[in-house]
């Protein structure tokens, strides 16, 4: 069964390229047909494809989407800040050919490669084996078929969701809060600096977004920033240049610590940072978790922006 969006245009979603499971192309098909107006490619620490296949051809991403009545956004999702979790910086519209973005690329592929390894020994060795070149490297997919992907396409979702599939842990959200939890688990990788992130973005030409702000923890320790509170570590990333703050967010779907619902928190983002920030964001952080049985997945559209708001933020970006 399809859900039906929320809202027209869905700004963060996720393909295979880094933790998702549809291709870029079925995304689009699939955005397409639930009628959504917009949606956006924001994968983890990944350039977004230019391209893709279709009847032995090789098209523009963008004209592809279009012919299927749908504007498409192109953005990479930095993972930042070594010692603070889910600080996520979205850049949207970039030169994707810019020397910056490819040695960010190249630098968070080496990170995460050395850092899942070390992640997989650890919970190895504390009771919840999981091998990592015979279960991460190697893999079975949704229709149980066997896969191989590189070190570098390893994402820490990958290993939570084994932890899931093996009785570990009750979902990949929970597995996620063990490890983070655990100072035996919770193996660190360096991290781009949010405000390093924030002037990569800039200089390739692209719009800087903070993505899910409830998700940071209310006091952090950051020693790029310091020991410091959500209000005043977002503070200095406005500060530092920052154009907007995704503030329509599918927290009840995710590891958020808090108890209010989506939309209190929509409305205490906006409040709080309008006048701040040039403009207000939303995404569903859609992964098409459905398909690999994941019982309350979150759907296309089921967190997003109207069309108005849309034009507004990428008129002459997302043609």
């Amino acid at each position: 069964m399809i859900s039906r969006p929320k809202y027209p245009c869905d700004l963060h979603c996720h393909t295979n390229r880094s933790d998702g499971n549809d291709t870029p192309e079925e995304l689009i098909e699939l955005a397409s047909k639930v009628d959504l107006k917009a949606v956006a490619i924001t994968d983890h620490d990944v350039c977004p494809p230019l391209t893709l296949q279709d009847n032995n051809q090789t098209l523009d991403i963008k004209a592809f989407s279009r012919s299927r009545g749908l504007m498409l956004v192109l953005g990479y999702e930095f993972s930042c800040d070594s010692h603070v979790d889910d600080v996520h910086i979205i850049g949207y519209e970039l030169d994707w050919e810019s020397p910056l973005i490819k040695e960010a690329v190249e630098e968070a592929k080496k990170s995460k490669a050395d850092a899942y390894r070390k992640l997989c020994g650890a919970l190895t060795r504390n009771g919840m084996p999981i091998s990592y070149e015979d279960e991460i490297l190697i893999y079975k997919d949704n229709e149980g078929n066997q896969r191989a992907r590189s070190a570098y396409d390893v994402q820490r979702k990958h290993i939570f969701e084994l932890m899931a599939r093996k009785g570990y842990a009750l979902s990949w959200s929970r597995a996620k809060l063990m490890v983070r939890g655990d100072p035996k688990l919770n193996i660190g990788r360096k991290k781009i600096s949010p405000l390093r992130a924030i002037e990569i973005i800039k200089k390739c030409g692209g719009l800087a977004v903070l993505a899910h702000p409830y998700l940071i923890d209310e006091k952090v320790n950051s020693r790029v920033i310091g020991e410091v509170s959500r209000d005043k570590y977002i503070d200095t990333l406005i500060d530092a240049g920052l154009d907007g703050i995704e503030s329509c967010y599918t927290y009840s779907k995710t590891t958020y610590k808090g108890d209010k619902p989506n939309d209190e928190i929509k409305k205490e983002v906006e409040d709080k940072y309008k006048g701040k920030v040039k403009f207000f964001t939303g995404g569903s952080d859609y992964h098409n978790d459905g398909k690999k049985g994941v019982d309350d997945p979150r759907y296309l559209g089921e967190a997003g922006i109207s069309f108005k708001e849309f034009e507004i933020i990428f008129k002459n970006r997302s043609k």
